[in-house]
């Protein structure tokens, strides 16, 4: 019978595996929005989203809810790293009846409390009660926590069961009495339990504490997630404290198996019967009752007490928590055990003892290894969670199970590192009980707001309201009309320039055209088949010696000619004379869909004999001294029009082309009848609007914040292109630069310490802006390249606020596109009378398309600022080969139909 009795209360590794994955799953059931309400495991929110850094100083008060008394604390830091806080304490016995009584008389004495404490404590003389003095709140009980100010009280336990407070705001109950007592200058600025309390005890000391677990009369554990996992809560960023309440685990039946016929009697007897299973195989409350079951079960079956009276084991609680420790701390011999047994009025004969003995060790071990694997699913998902190959973490533990068993330490390691070989814990004990931890929690929260302050501040100028972006979108259309007026246009800031191309493709086209796409010291050379089944290419890159970029047009141009021979070659169809769509990714002044004129040369180019000529001649007369009759320059299109007419192919509503990349553009179909700049008022053009100019006359100075008038000042053309540098992926790496150098000046970041190389112009790429927004939940582990590569030592506090910097940066560059997006499709459903709009746009550049969040937040705004017309974004295939290829192919088919 005794085997029997002790293998029931031992569990086997494979059954502990098997409940460690159960406890994940009720775990992320608990942070699910979806499931929280059915788990048992409740992993509630608690808002505390920071660990003490050290900084912290200050006066803070601590009241801590005891079991029978009220603690009362006050905690004097001096911002050194928290090595040698002050401490005063008084404890006060609570009157009989209390804990049964009304809600109010237990605040209102838990106010007198504090009140008499700071009489006591506070000399008035130094008059520090006319500072204002935070009050952190200790109360060891389940709350719905909304802030770290607000809690509701979800259920009373450990003997208490006050009237009117379940259900309310226990932070609110707590001032309004501390109000009565004329305490104006107390506020009450966070609530935690004990296990939250513990874990920032243990943060002090320089010592980062992540995990916490309170092995008491009850049992609960807390521990850092990442916030964008915890989902009752609207906080996204960084870390947050979850407080597990994992004493209900086990409620919905998944420890039935495991509990014991002994399990089941305490809980029948309990006050809440079928609840709180977990805890009550691992809680000190009941440990004693266990072992009170054990031993009359034992008698029954007439294996220990033969001939003995046990009559006294049959009254409830008599067996204590302190018995049981008092024989399994007693390794030699059975003196300890027959003076217990003794006490209780027991006979025992020496089997008896050496079997108590045995049951006793067997339940507490039993508490311990339950403990153990409890931590150990925390230690995975936290591992997990992080996407870290081994979890090196400290562990505050607290507890008359934990202070009281010395066994309890090694059971908790050695058990965890079983199931959870890739976690490595630490234990820490925890000193001076949570109170001291909490005033932690309230010396954090103040210094977490006050940074909070000072960061709004900083990132304040770039956050847009919703009436500066319509302010923007208004400005835009003035500016549009400006530029299309034949006698505003040379003043406009948005040039509105035509380009002869009046119609988007419709499917009908068919037929081989040829390509060029000449913008840098790479070109192609593309043949675009266009058939029934739609669009097959082919295509071949060129290079341009630097001797020929700089020496005269003629050479420029025939070398050029030579690669669309040596192509047309390759393709057999040098005997075909092709239409060609030519993109020329220079400054032009466009007079005709096969004319522009060079207006300068840019990207290293500066052959002779062409500023001023037109370009497209300058191909012509290449190809007739190379005496080439196999193309027929059609169109000379830029790379904006070509993203419009790539994607117009695949959707006939595609009527504008935005570029968001290096640089931003966008062009649209305008009606001819308010193209002032061009003769004509039949069908449609469309208009290159060349926006990225737009500001230029300062109407967005109102926008510019002192960080993009520094980036425009170190620019090669300093006002010039004031939205594009707003907006486009050239300049947002180095707005980002500005903030964080600013950030680190004010000891916000990098303990105000910026590394010599963060002083280096253009040196934060844009591309980390993607890298450091994906990073959501995992910023250290994702932005630890980019940190090396710039020689920075960052927290991870460090790093959630550099990922809200590039967040703050980013959403503004997508709003502002936004803005000027929805002053476009405004413009054109007006134009067309109509009450909604469906419209396309085809989108191109790496911004849009390589951004985690731009795309869509440039889509949501969009559809803010313009509720009337529906907008579908289709990406780009190659704007500039392509779409060059189907402006030769609308231009051919045009003109067969005219003739």
């Amino acid at each position: 019978q005794i085997q029997r009795a002790l293998r029931s209360l031992s569990i086997p590794l494979d059954r502990l595996h098997i409940m460690k994955g159960h406890m994940i799953q009720d775990m992320c059931k608990g942070l699910s929005r979806q499931t929280h309400a059915q788990a048992k495991v409740r992993m509630l929110p608690t808002y505390i989203c920071s660990t003490p850094n050290g900084t912290e100083k200050g006066n803070f008060l601590v009241v801590e809810l005891c079991q029978n008394q009220v603690r009362t604390l006050l905690v004097t830091l001096y911002g050194d790293g928290n090595m040698s806080p002050q401490m005063m304490y008084k404890i006060f016995d609570m009157p009989e009846g209390i804990t049964q009584g009304e809600g109010e008389a237990l605040f209102d004495f838990i106010a007198q409390c504090v009140s008499q404490f700071l009489a006591e404590t506070i000399n008035s003389d130094t008059k520090k009660s006319e500072e204002r003095l935070p009050l952190g709140f200790v109360f060891p009980f389940t709350c719905q926590q909304t802030q770290l100010d607000k809690a509701e009280l979800l259920s009373w336990s450990k003997g208490f069961n006050c009237s009117g407070v379940v259900g309310k705001d226990v932070v609110q109950l707590l001032q309004s009495a501390i109000n009565k007592q004329e305490l104006c200058h107390v506020d009450v600025v966070a609530l935690m339990n004990d296990t939250v309390g513990t874990m920032m005890t243990c943060s002090m000391e320089g010592r980062p504490c992540e995990v916490a677990i309170v092995a008491d009369k009850g049992s609960n554990c807390c521990f850092m997630a990442e916030a964008y996992l915890v989902e009752t809560a609207d906080e996204t960023s960084g870390r947050m404290c979850v407080n597990t309440e994992w004493g209900c685990f086990g409620d919905d039946g998944t420890l039935n198996d495991v509990f014991t016929p002994y399990d089941v009697c305490v809980d029948e007897e309990s006050c809440n019967p079928g609840e709180k299973r977990f805890e009550k195989m691992v809680g000190s409350l009941y440990l004693g009752e266990i072992v009170r079951h054990a031993l009359i079960a034992l008698t029954t079956e007439k294996a220990i007490f033969t001939g003995t009276d046990i009559a006294v084991l049959k009254e409830k609680g008599v067996f204590t928590m302190q018995h049981v420790l008092d024989i399994v701390n007693n390794e030699e011999g059975i003196t300890e055990v027959i003076r217990v047994l003794d006490s209780l009025g027991l006979q025992p004969t020496e089997r008896d003892c050496g079997r108590v003995q045995q049951i006793c060790r067997a339940v507490v071990g039993r508490a311990a290894t339950l403990h153990a694997t409890g931590l150990a699913a925390i230690l995975s998902y936290m591992c997990q969670t992080r996407e870290l190959e081994t979890l090196m973490v400290n562990v505050g533990v607290e507890g008359e199970l934990y202070t009281g068993y010395p066994r309890f330490e090694e059971i908790l390691l050695s058990v965890s590192r079983l199931l959870s070989p890739e976690c490595l814990p630490t234990l820490l004990p925890s000193r001076d009980g949570s109170g001291r931890g909490a005033a932690m929690v309230t010396a954090v929260a103040l210094r977490v707001a006050a940074l909070r302050r000072e960061v709004n501040e900083v990132l304040g100028p770039l956050k847009l309201t919703r009436a500066d972006l319509e302010k923007v979108q208004a400005l835009m259309r003035e500016e549009m009309e400006r530029g299309l007026g034949k006698e505003t246009n040379e003043t406009a800031s948005v040039r509105m320039l035509p380009t002869f191309v009046s119609h988007t493709p419709d499917g009908t086209e068919r037929g081989d055209f040829l390509a060029l796409d000449l913008g840098g010291t790479n070109f192609r050379v593309l043949v675009v088949r266009v058939t029934e089944d739609g669009i097959t290419m082919a295509s071949e890159i060129y290079v341009i010696p630097a001797a020929i970029m700089q020496g005269t047009g003629e050479a420029l141009f025939d070398h050029i000619i030579d690669c669309i021979i040596d192509f047309q070659t390759k393709q057999n169809l040098v005997t075909t004379m092709l239409p060609l769509g030519f993109t020329f990714s220079f400054p032009c002044k466009q007079v005709g869909l096969d004319k522009a004129l060079l207006l300068t040369w840019t990207k290293g180019f500066s052959a002779s004999g062409c500023v001023g000529q037109d370009v497209v001649q300058l191909l012509r007369d290449a190809a007739q001294r190379k005496r080439h009759t196999g193309m027929q320059v059609i169109a000379l299109v830029n790379d904006t029009v070509g993203t419009m007419m790539s994607c117009g192919y695949d959707d006939p509503k595609c009527e504008i082309g935005l570029i968001v990349g290096t640089g931003t553009n966008a062009c649209y179909m305008e009606e001819m009848r308010n193209v002032g700049t061009v003769e004509g008022d039949q069908g449609r053009m469309c208009i290159n609007m060349e926006w990225g100019a737009f500001g230029d006359n300062g109407c967005l100075d109102h926008i510019f914040t002192s960080f993009d008038k520094v980036v425009d000042e170190t620019t090669i053309n300093p006002g010039k292109q004031r939205f594009e540098k707003l907006i486009s992926g050239m300049y947002l790496g180095e707005i980002v630069r500005q903030i964080l150098l600013v950030m680190t000046e004010k000891q916000l970041l990098f303990q105000g310490r910026p590394s010599p190389k963060l002083q280096t112009r253009n040196i934060f790429q844009t591309k980390f802006l993607s890298t450091i927004e994906l990073s959501n939940g995992l910023p250290l582990r994702q932005m630890r390249a980019i940190l090396h590569e710039l020689d920075l030592e960052a927290s991870f506090e460090d790093c959630v606020l550099m990922r809200e910097v590039c967040q703050t940066v980013s959403l503004r560059a997508a709003q502002l596109c936004a803005a000027g997006l929805a002053a476009v499709v405004e413009k054109m459903r007006e134009n067309r009378g109509q009450d909604q709009l469906s419209v396309t746009v085809g989108v191109d550049g790496t911004l849009y398309k390589l951004h985690p969040c731009f795309s869509q937040n440039l889509q949501k705004t969009l559809k803010d600022l313009a509720p009337n017309c529906n907008v579908t974004f289709l990406l780009s295939e190659d704007g500039s080969g392509k779409g060059a290829a189907l402006v030769a192919a609308v231009a051919s088919r045009a003109a067969n139909a005219m003739q």
